[in-house]
C-alpha cells in the first residue's frame, strides 16, 4: 500500500483537467496564445454573463524599465483583422505597434506597444476585438465580455518574462465549453443503465431460484456500470460548480480507476461468456483462475497507464513510456485472441453436437462483436479524413463542439449497446438451468430412414410363418392372413400375435405340483378334492 501512496500523491499534484477553464499564459511557446470555445448565455443558460478574464503576476524588466505585456482578445473568425501587412509582397504581418511601425504609419502613437488592428476592424469584425497594454508593475485584471458563441483566443507579447492565467468563464458554470455536452450525455447514459438494471432486477428476482453463475457476473457488471457512470457524471457536475480544485482531481483519479475496472471486468465477462460458462459448461475449472489473473493484470496495467498518461506530458515523454503502454497492450491482445478463439471453439462444439439453439445464441453474439468491430473501424476510417486536416488552423475552431464525442462519446454508446445486447441474450428465464444443463435432441434425418425401419420389420416377418404372406416390397399383402391357432407356440406377427402361450401339454403342472392336490390349497379352502 505504501508503494502506491507516492504515485497517487504525484498524480494528484500533477494531474490537470483536460480542457480546463483556466489556462496558463507566458512568454514561452506555445503558451503565448491560449484559445477555448465559449458559449453565449442563451445557448446553455446560466446565472452569470460569460467572460474571459486575464490576470498577470507583477514583474520587472531586466533593464529596470517598466515591464509590460500586450494582449489581444478576439474570436477566431476575426483573426485576419489582427495585424497589418506592411506591403503587398510582405512575408509576415506586423503585429505590435512599435516606433518603427508608427513611422511607417501602420499604427498611431496612442497605441504604442499594443497589438495592431486592421483599420476597418469595426465594420468587418463579427465580434468585439480587445487590444490593450498591461503594465506588470500593477497588472490588475482585463475582462472581455462574450456575447456570441465562438472560439476565442488570447494572444500576448511583452518586453520580458511574464506569467499569467486566462479564465474562460461560461454562463452555465466552470466546466470548459468543449466538455459541457458531457453532462447531459453521461446523465442520459446513467439513466439508460439504470433502466437496464431495473428490467434485469425484475427478471432476476422473478427467476431467482433458477439463476446461472454467468448471470450473477452480468448482474455485477450492470451495477458497476451504474455506479461508474454516475461517478463520471458527478465528476463533471462537481467541476462545473467548483472548478478544478483538489477534490475534483481526487474524483478524476477515482473515475480513472473505475474506468480501468470497467474495461477489465468487461473483457473478463466477454471471455467467460465466449467460453460457454453457465450455458455450455457448468464450470471452467482452473481456466477460470487464469482468466481472473489476466483480468487483474489488465486492471493493474490500466491504472498504471491512467497514472502515466496524466503524469507524463508529451514534452517529457521518452522511452520509459513504452513500459507503461506495452504491458496494457499485451493483456489487451491476450484478451482479444483468447476471446475470439474461445467463441469459435464453443460454436464448433455446439454445432458438432447438434445443439442448434445454443449455437444460435453464440452466433448472435459473434454477429454483435463483428458489428461492433465494423462500426469502430468504420468510425476510425471516417475520422482519419477529418483528423488529416488537423494541421489546418481552422480544424479546432470548427470541431471544438463535437470533438468530445469523437474522442469519447461514441465509444461509450457502442459499449452500452453491446452490454445491453449481451444482457438480453443471457437474461434470466424460467428454465435457465434446464436449458443450460440439458442437450438438445438432434432433429435431422441424417443416418435414419423410415424405409430402412420398414425393411427391418419385413426381414423379421419373413422369418415367421405369417410373414410368408407379405410381399417382398415390404407392403401388406391384399390376401388376409390365415388364422393362427391359439395353441400354436412362438411369435407369429406384430399384430394380433400371442406373446405368452399358456395351456400347452409341456407347460402343464404335474400331479404333484398341481394346486388342486397340494396341501396348501386344502388349508386355504378347507376342502378336499
Amino acid at each position: 500500500m505504501k508503494t502506491w501512496l507516492p504515485s497517487l500523491l504525484a498524480l494528484a499534484s500533477l494531474a490537470t483537467i483536460v480542457g480546463a477553464n483556466e489556462l496558463e499564459i507566458n512568454n514561452k511557446d506555445p503558451n503565448q496564445e491560449q484559445c477555448s470555445g465559449m458559449y453565449s448565455k442563451s445557448s446553455w443558460g446560466g446565472s452569470v454573463d460569460p467572460f474571459i478574464l486575464a490576470k498577470f503576476r507583477k514583474a520587472q524588466a531586466p533593464d529596470g524599465a517598466d515591464a509590460f505585456v500586450s494582449i489581444v482578445i478576439f474570436e477566431f473568425k476575426d483573426r485576419d483583422l489582427v495585424g497589418v501587412w506592411p506591403s503587398a509582397d510582405a512575408a509576415e504581418k506586423e503585429n505590435i505597434c512599435t516606433q518603427a511601425n508608427i513611422d511607417k504609419k501602420l499604427c498611431n502613437s496612442t497605441n504604442i506597444d499594443e497589438w495592431i488592428l486592421s483599420p476597418n476592424v469595426t465594420t468587418e469584425s463579427k465580434n468585439q476585438l480587445l487590444s490593450t497594454k498591461i503594465n506588470l508593475k500593477d497588472p490588475g485584471e482585463t475582462k472581455y465580455a462574450v456575447k456570441k458563441t465562438g472560439y476565442y483566443c488570447v494572444a500576448s507579447a511583452s518586453n520580458g518574462d511574464f506569467k499569467g492565467t486566462v479564465e474562460f468563464r461560461n454562463a452555465y458554470g466552470k466546466l470548459p465549453a468543449a466538455q459541457i455536452a458531457k453532462l447531459p450525455f453521461y446523465a442520459g447514459i446513467t439513466i439508460v443503465y439504470a433502466v437496464i438494471g431495473v428490467f434485469w432486477a425484475f427478471l432476476y428476482v422473478q427467476n431467482r431460484h433458477d439463476i446461472l453463475p454467468v448471470q450473477n457476473y452480468i448482474t455485477a457488471i450492470i451495477l458497476f456500470l451504474i455506479v461508474e457512470q454516475l461517478m463520471t457524471w458527478g465528476f463533471y457536475d462537481y467541476q462545473n460548480g467548483h472548478g478544478s480544485n483538489a477534490l475534483a482531481k481526487v474524483m478524476m483519479i477515482i473515475v480513472s480507476i473505475l474506468n480501468a475496472g470497467r474495461n477489465s471486468f468487461s473483457f473478463f465477462l466477454l471471455l467467460i461468456v465466449c467460453m460457454g460458462y453457465g450455458v455450455v459448461k457448468p464450470s471452467l475449472g482452473k481456466t477460470m483462475v487464469y482468466v481472473r489473473f489476466l483480468a487483474l493484470a489488465h486492471f493493474v496495467f490500466g491504472v498504471i497507464y491512467a497514472i502515466g498518461s496524466l503524469s507524463i506530458t508529451p514534452d517529457n515523454a521518452g522511452p520509459l513510456v513504452l513500459f507503461v503502454i506495452l504491458p496494457l497492450a499485451g493483456t489487451l491482445t491476450a484478451f482479444y485472441v483468447w476471446t475470439l478463439n474461445s467463441l469459435n471453439h464453443t460454436m464448433k462444439d455446439l454445432l458438432g453436437r447438434k445443439q442448434h439453439v445454443k449455437a444460435m445464441m453464440y452466433k448472435k453474439l459473434w454477429w454483435c462483436i463483428l458489428a461492433s468491430i465494423v462500426v469502430i473501424f468504420g468510425f476510425f476510417f471516417l475520422n482519419s479524413f477529418t483528423f488529416a486536416e488537423r494541421s489546418d488552423p481552422d480544424f479546432v475552431p470548427d470541431h471544438w463542439k463535437t470533438r468530445w464525442f469523437i474522442l469519447d462519446g461514441w465509444l461509450n454508446l457502442v459499449y452500452m449497446v453491446d452490454i445491453a445486447y449481451v444482457a438480453y441474450l443471457w437474461r434470466p428465464t424460467a428454465n435457465n438451468r434446464r436449458f443450460a444443463m440439458s442437450d438438445e435432441i438432434a432433429q435431422d434425418d441424417e443416418g435414419f430412414d423410415m424405409g430402412s425401419f420398414g425393411g427391418s420389420l419385413d426381414e423379421e416377418d419373413a422369418r415367421s410363418p405369417v410373414g410368408m404372406d407379405r410381399q417382398p416390397s415390404g407392403q401388406l399383402s391384399p390376401v388376409p392372413p390365415k388364422p393362427v391357432n391359439e395353441r400354436a407356440g412362438g411369435r407369429a406377427s406384430l399384430d394380433g400375435e400371442t406373446i405368452f402361450a399358456v395351456g400347452e401339454d409341456a407347460d402343464k403342472w404335474s400331479d404333484d405340483e398341481s394346486p388342486r392336490n397340494s396341501e396348501e390349497r386344502q388349508k386355504l379352502t378347507g376342502k378336499n378334492d
